[in-house]
C-alpha cells in the first residue's frame, strides 16, 4: 500500500465555517491518525463566487486550529494548463463534444441527485443550426459506477440517467470542478479523499474521469453534511458564523461530537494542544454517523 496522502481543499467563497471545519477536522485526523500526509488545495476555480481575502483567512483559521498541512498550498487558478492538457486528452479519444444549450434551455430537464439538471443530449451529434459553442461536455454512455464509500457504503450511480453529459469546460471559460478535482488529485499523489456528503453524488461523475484518463482512483470517505434547522447546508449564503480564532477549542470539540467520537465535556475548555492529544489518540472514523447530512450540534 502506498503512503496515505489526503487533503482538504476548501473554496475560498467566505470564512471557515463549522460545515467546512468538520471537513478539515475529519480529514486532517484521518490522516494524521494513519501516519500519512495531509495536503491542502485552494479549489480558487471560480472568482465570480469568491471573497477577496478569504483564501488567505482560511489559511489563518486553519493554522489557528493546530491543523499544519504538509508540503505547499495548491492553487487551482494557477493549474489551467493542466486541465487543457487533460481535456484535449479527451478531445483526441472523442469523447468530448461543444453544446450550444444555455441554462434556460435545459431548465424543464430532469433534476440529478445534487440538484443539477440533467443534460437531455440536446448537441451530443452536433450543433443545431444557429447556435453557437458554449460549453464543453463528456459523453457518458451508458455507464453505471459503482463504489464504496467508507461512511456511506455502497454507491452507484447510472451516469446517463442521474448525470447526463456533463461540463468540463464552462461557457464562461472557466473549467469544471469534476475535471480540475480529477487533475489534481492524480498531481497531488492523493490516496485517499475525505470530505463532506453533499458532494457524493458528485464521485461517480470523478471515476468516470479518472478511468477515461488512466489515474487512479482514491478510496472515499464521505463525512455527513452539516446543515443548519431548516436542513439547509452550511454556508456563506446561510449565514455560517465563522470559526473563532481567538478560541478555537469548543468549536473543534463540538466537531468531534458531530463525528460520533464522544469527546468528555472538559475538552472544550481544554488548551490546544490537549485537545489534539485527545483527538488523534481517540478518532476512529467507524463511529462516524452513517447519514448523509446532520444538524449542527
Amino acid at each position: 500500500m502506498d503512503p496515505y496522502r489526503g487533503r482538504f481543499a476548501p473554496s475560498p467563497t467566505g470564512p471557515l465555517h463549522f460545515g467546512s471545519l468538520v471537513a478539515a477536522v475529519g480529514s486532517y485526523l484521518e490522516a494524521k491518525s494513519r501516519g500519512g500526509a495531509w495536503l491542502l488545495r485552494m479549489e480558487d476555480l471560480d472568482p465570480p463566487r469568491e471573497q477577496p481575502g478569504a483564501a488567505e483567512r482560511i489559511l489563518r483559521t486553519l493554522e489557528a486550529c493546530g491543523m499544519g498541512w504538509d508540503g505547499d498550498v495548491m492553487y487551482q487558478s494557477q493549474r489551467s494548463e493542466a486541465y487543457r492538457t487533460a481535456l484535449a486528452r479527451l478531445e483526441a479519444q472523442g469523447l468530448v463534444y461543444v453544446c450550444g444549450c444555455s441554462r434556460r434551455e435545459i431548465a424543464d430537464s430532469g433534476l440529478s441527485p445534487d440538484g443539477a439538471h440533467i443534460y437531455p443530449g440536446t448537441c451530443r451529434t452536433g450543433l443545431a443550426p444557429g447556435k453557437t459553442p458554449r460549453a464543453t461536455r463528456i459523453r457518458v454512455g451508458d455507464t453505471v459506477i459503482e463504489f464504496e464509500d467508507a461512511v456511506q457504503g455502497k454507491i452507484r450511480q447510472d451516469l446517463a440517467a442521474e448525470a447526463g453529459d456533463f461540463v468540463l469546460l464552462r461557457a464562461d471559460g472557466l473549467y469544471a470542478y469534476q475535471l480540475a478535482v480529477v487533475i489534481d488529485d492524480a498531481e497531488q499523489g492523493i490516496t485517499d479523499v475525505v470530505r463532506g456528503a453533499d458532494l457524493l453524488d458528485s464521485t461517480p461523475r470523478q471515476i468516470y474521469l479518472q478511468r477515461l484518463l488512466g489515474l487512479r482512483t482514491p478510496r472515499y470517505l464521505h463525512l455527513p453534511a452539516t446543515v443548519n434547522a431548516a436542513g439547509e447546508k452550511l454556508s456563506k449564503q446561510t449565514r455560517a458564523a465563522p470559526v473563532d480564532e481567538r478560541d478555537p477549542v469548543p468549536a473543534l470539540a463540538q466537531v468531534m461530537e458531530f463525528l460520533g467520537q464522544a469527546p468528555p465535556a472538559q475538552l472544550r475548555r481544554a488548551p490546544l494542544a490537549e485537545f489534539w492529544r485527545w483527538a488523534l489518540a481517540h478518532w476512529d472514523a467507524q463511529r462516524i454517523p452513517r447519514r448523509r447530512s446532520l444538524p449542527a450540534t
